[in-house]
């Protein structure tokens, strides 16, 4: 398997169009999810999962399949469209308080149970910019408060400042919808 990845990819860098389509249809899914967790809207996501394929195949000859599989190189290229697009249309806002969210408890298994990954997705895009990048960085791709504050230039306090409230309003959001589903 890794073995015929590897080959695609060589002849992605041949410029084979059926290896490039190839790879794009394999990928498409995992790249898009990526985009719409950090986009506000479909068009949005559209526009990163864009950017991405030109960084992603223009990048190419810098895969190494020695250091990372592909999917976890091409899913940081697509992060880092995504947070460049972001910064382009001045989309990333550290300062937003929607204030008066109270770390409210519930049941987090039962909230999952009741919900699809469309509607969390769509929750987490209604985050404000800076509560949903910091919340994708952090949760979903693993890094750590001091590499976030780093990729963003912004302070590691900021970045968990940012993340326990999009954290509340997450869960704010989750028991409202769970009362009434």
């Amino acid at each position: 398997m890794l073995n015929d990845e590897v080959k695609l990819i060589k002849n992605c860098l041949r410029r084979n169009p059926e290896s490039q389509r190839y790879l794009y249809e394999k990928y498409k899914v995992m790249w898009f999810m990526i985009c719409l967790r950090y986009g506000r809207n479909k068009e949005e996501a559209e526009d990163m999962l864009q950017e991405g394929l030109i960084s992603i195949f223009k990048d190419l000859k810098q895969y190494d399949a020695k250091k990372a599989a592909f999917s976890t190189w091409s899913s940081k290229v697509m992060v880092n469209a995504a947070l460049q697009n972001l910064r382009k249309w001045k989309k990333l806002d550290f300062h937003e308080d929607v204030g008066g969210y109270t770390n409210l408890i519930m049941d987090q298994e039962d909230a999952y149970d009741k919900l699809g990954a469309k509607e969390l997705t769509a929750i987490v895009q209604k985050l404000p910019n800076g509560y949903r990048v910091v919340f994708n960085l952090y949760v979903i791709e693993g890094y750590k408060h001091k590499e976030i504050a780093e990729m963003l230039n912004i302070s590691e306090n900021t970045s968990k400042s940012q993340l326990r409230k999009a954290k509340s309003m997450l869960r704010d959001q989750l028991e409202h919808i769970i009362q009434y589903k």
